[in-house]
């Protein structure tokens, strides 16, 4: 029976349903920005819980930390604070392909962010279970909860993670619920179907938490973190916590063996699952499948807290029964006497078709609702943050009645993401990957600050102190990069001498030393250790950051020189913007796919046209051409 309606006193401007990844930097965002925020979860005791690995970053998910930092988020200093292990992974590469990731005290990352959420000015946290989305028309107005309290607001962001209608498999067990422990959420689904929005079903998986004392490490090889230990942060964070190592393990015969004996007892194979599962993080079962050629796969046995038992053995996700979980667990060196605390599984979940989403995250059918998250088919911490902050600060600016905010994918990796989501949508949990971008030449990590600080900035988000701190950075890079190319060095013996003894050439004619730099062989380091470069520049004025940054760009130069020449056709598709209502099937030279193509997806310039999967290179110019003549009519109309 329903229970009646009960009117919360308090009238909102931004309500955010969930309280995990997405949730928290969306409802920090919109709080900092002045509007009176409201975060509903089930439970203020899993306020940014790491549901699954125990891990913040990684390859291309360092690049979203990095940007979520530089627009004033919140999930860098908390990865900071909370790091047990830090890496930069790719490091042997070029600085594109770079990534920074942390392992996690996710018990210490609950506690700090669930701090700094409950002490913002602006944001309140209630403990209450979603219900019902409340509608006026087309417009999002509020929310019912179980408990029939109504809490009504001008905007709000969905960010409820694996939750709507969340079903736990392990073998042929099966328990509706969000996370181990906690009940799905039911009625937002309906709400959203009542307003025609399309919806789809994912599946996501986790594997057993181990025992740590059950471990035999010896038979394991361990994997200690970088030195010195490289922050997230651009900003005033400090790495606090006790730094511990991994340990690497691998599966073998026996246990593939194992796996396929047991096959049929699966959730993914006996057809019980209907979701579909990442591609790009498989479960054990699938790896064993689809790679039946390799003899091993490597496990990382991850700690999830410096208090905590519970190791996460991050490789082996999974939805075997329990005791065929062990059974395999078992067979892998170092796990042979292993104790499960609990069990892995799989999960699955409903989603929104995202493509039904502009790119300030607003429903295009749907006014003043939000969505962030593994709601858009996203899978990842990171990915969830990223639109949770971008969502958050959207909600605010629609209440403020200012423009919106929106990163392009020349811009940032996160406007990559969400570009890549409302342009061709998805049908499997969308992870980031630094081949996802074209343009990763500019879109580094290390320049997240440069690309996207004075943004953050403007729309009121980043604190002036640390848009300055930019600024300053940026000073000193063009000086110093200033300094070597006025360095002019002369073809002497002893300046040949050195550069021999480096593996260079000779210089035959005088040359500066920023043209010296670009030589591949040769590092800052290097150019600082030539005895015809000592007194010639005063290094201590330059911090390591900055002559990093100093090598970076002139290393990358041409490179990026010639990508920002590619990047003119892209501005311009981009700068050409499509009326909301336009009647594609009134368009002459439209084929019937490319209509219905730009009808299901309505895109909002003709840049993300040219990105939906059917428009071909033909429809964009017609369609083109076609707002050129509609601008001329309407023009000779006026005059």
């Amino acid at each position: 029976m329903t229970k009646p309606a009960i009117a919360y006193a308090t009238k909102y401007d931004v309500i955010i349903i969930g309280a995990g990844h997405a949730g928290c930097e969306a409802a920090l965002a919109a709080a900092r920005l002045g509007v009176k925020t409201l975060m509903l979860t089930m439970s203020a005791d899993t306020i940014a819980q790491m549901s699954c690995n125990p891990a913040i970053g990684g390859l291309a998910k360092g690049h979203l930390v990095k940007e979520i930092d530089a627009l004033g988020g919140e999930m860098g200093k908390a990865a900071d604070a909370t790091g047990i292990q830090f890496r930069i992974l790719n490091r042997s590469k070029g600085a594109a392909a770079r990534g920074s990731r942390c392992q996690s005290d996710m018990y210490e990352y609950h506690k700090y962010m669930r701090r700094v959420v409950e002490n913002q000015q602006n944001l309140t946290v209630h403990a209450s279970t979603v219900e019902q989305l409340l509608f006026n028309g087309a417009k999002a107005v509020g929310v019912r909860a179980a408990d029939g309290v109504e809490f009504y607001s001008k905007t709000i962001v969905i960010t409820t993670g694996t939750f709507l209608n969340g079903l736990i498999h392990r073998g042929t067990e099966r328990i509706e619920a969000g996370r181990v422990g906690e009940p799905p959420s039911k009625g937002i689904t309906l709400s959203l179907a009542q307003q025609h929005l399309r919806m789809g079903r994912l599946k996501t998986g986790t594997p057993a938490r181990l025992n740590s004392q059950t471990i035999d490490w010896e038979k394991t090889e361990t994997q200690w973190g970088d030195q010195p230990l490289p922050k997230f942060s651009f900003w005033d964070s400090e790495i606090l916590l006790r730094q511990v190592p991994c340990h690497v393990t691998y599966t073998n015969e026996k246990t593939h063996q194992v796996i396929q004996q047991n096959l049929h007892r699966s959730a993914m194979y006996s057809g019980a699952i209907t979701g579909v599962g990442a591609r790009y993080c498989p479960s054990i079962e699938d790896k064993i499948v689809k790679f039946a050629d390799k003899d091993r796969h490597q496990i990382f046995l991850e700690p999830t807290g410096l208090e905590s038992l519970k190791i996460y053995p991050n490789g082996l996700s999974t939805s075997l029964p329990a005791d065929v979980q062990l059974a395999f667990l078992q067979t892998i060196p170092g796990l042979e006497e292993v104790e499960i605390i609990q069990p892995g599984y799989a999960i699955e979940y409903d989603f929104v078709l995202p493509n039904q989403l502009k790119p300030n995250l607003e429903s295009k059918d749907v006014e003043s609702l939000f969505m962030a998250g593994q709601i858009n088919g996203t899978s990842g911490y990171e990915e969830a943050s990223a639109q949770g902050i971008i969502a958050g600060i959207n909600a605010a600016l629609k209440v403020k009645q200012e423009a919106p905010f929106i990163l392009k994918r020349n811009e940032a990796y996160i406007g990559v993401l969400i570009d890549d989501l409302i342009s061709k949508g998805t049908n499997e949990p969308y992870r980031m990957f630094t081949s996802r971008s074209e343009y990763r030449l500019l879109l580094r990590e290390d320049n997240a600050d440069q690309r996207l600080s004075e943004k953050g900035y403007q729309v009121g988000l980043l604190a002036k102190e640390y848009y300055e701190h930019v600024q300053k950075k940026q000073k000193q890079i063009f000086q110093l990069t200033t300094d070597l190319k006025n360095l002019k060095i002369t073809p002497t013996a002893a300046v040949n001498e050195e550069l021999e003894a480096y593996g260079e050439a000779k210089l035959k004619t005088g040359i500066d030393a920023l043209t010296l730099l670009k030589r591949p062989q040769l590092g800052i380091n290097n150019i600082q250790g030539f005895q015809f470069m000592k007194e010639k520049i005063n290094w201590t004025d330059y911090p390591r950051i900055i002559q990093e940054q100093v090598e970076i760009h002139t290393k990358y130069e041409g490179y990026i020189v010639r990508q920002q020449q590619e990047l003119k056709p892209f501005d311009q598709l981009e700068r050409i913007q499509l009326p909301e209502h336009l009647h594609y099937e009134h368009i002459p030279g439209l084929s019937r796919e490319v209509i219905q193509k730009l009808q299901e997806y309505r895109p909002v310039n003709l840049g993300q046209a040219s990105r939906i999967s059917g428009i071909t290179p033909a429809a964009i110019s017609v369609l083109n051409i076609y707002l050129k003549n509609m601008k001329k009519h309407s023009e000779a109309k006026v005059s």
